[in-house]
């Protein structure tokens, strides 16, 4: 198997899932995607990290780092929040819904949603980008204010590992009141189940856009969730109320899969007529999908 084979395995959901801590895997993740760069139109991509730049002619030299000059015998000039090109905010669902696997060999949604942000968080970074992290259920739990910094960013890591799902979620109201505590404008990227009423959810997502932040949405389900494709008598069981049906999976599969993807197709519309980005994923799709499109989103707003 060649290196960059070797390395696209890291893109696997359920490969990386099994690894180390999240420092670890999200390296990892982001290797693997840059793998495969040669490949497509973002060529030349760099994960090279810095936070410093070169010296201009002309700036005052009060911003120059002097130690960096007597390792490399150059001038570079301290990188500020400020400087950065894009101040992204990750927004992490932990509510009981997302504790949910369908099978036993695939990762969870919450777990696929923890493990894609830390990869979206390290991209984001090293490439000199200010990244946040707010996770919620009914309340905002954690939130740590974007910035690009290296040491911030293990700060947003150790975060992600730590968290843990259960608790009740109101979704609709928790995407309002997020968007009060962001003020300051920036790409906005949330990942969720987006089990709340579509009506709710859209009015909290277009709170965002009236503040005037772009807004990225990764909806995760379980591939189960999109196909009940099962053969043997099962008890569905609500993991926020706790209520349970017995049935026979094959009753429901068609009428199931209509809902889901009518559900979806909803969304999908409305978050376009309010230029939103929408993007449904399963638990089983590689996570190269959606740092694509993280970085075809950070080329437009650039």
């Amino acid at each position: 198997m060649s290196a960059p084979s070797q390395l696209r395995r890291f893109l696997d959901p359920q490969f990386v899932s099994e690894l180390g801590n999240m420092e670890l895997i999200a390296r990892l993740v982001v290797e693997g995607f840059i793998a495969g760069l040669h490949r497509s139109p973002f060529h030349g991509f760099s994960v090279e990290f810095s936070e410093y730049r070169p010296y201009g002619p002309g700036e005052s030299t009060q911003r120059i780092d002097w130690k960096a000059y007597a390792r490399t015998d150059r001038h570079y000039v301290k990188l500020f929040e400020e400087e950065t090109n894009l101040r992204a905010t990750l927004l992490l669902d932990l509510s009981r819904s997302m504790d949910f696997a369908g099978d036993k060999n695939r990762v969870s949604k919450f777990r696929y949603a923890g493990l894609l942000a830390a990869g979206l968080a390290w991209l984001l970074v090293h490439q000199q980008d200010a990244v946040g992290l707010m996770t919620f259920d009914t309340q905002i739990r954690q939130l740590l204010p974007a910035r690009s910094v290296r040491g911030h960013l293990y700060d947003i890591l150790r975060t992600l590992e730590q968290a843990e799902p259960g608790g009740k979620t109101d979704l609709g109201e928790i995407l309002h009141r997020a968007a009060e505590r962001l003020r300051r404008r920036g790409l906005v990227i949330l990942l969720s189940d987006l089990l709340d009423e579509p009506e709710r959810v859209l009015a909290g997502l277009k709170h965002f856009r009236h503040r005037g932040h772009e807004v990225l949405v990764f909806h995760i389900l379980d591939p189960l969730e999109t196909d009940l494709s099962l053969n043997r008598e099962v008890v569905l069981e609500d993991l926020e109320s706790g209520q349970t049906l017995r049935t026979q999976p094959w009753f429901l599969r068609e009428e199931m899969g209509a809902r889901v993807e009518a559900w979806r197709r909803e969304l999908e519309r409305e978050c376009r007529a309010h230029r939103i980005d929408y993007l449904p994923l399963t638990t089983d799709t590689p996570f190269d999908l959606a740092l694509r499109r993280i970085l075809d989103r950070r080329r437009r707003m650039g």
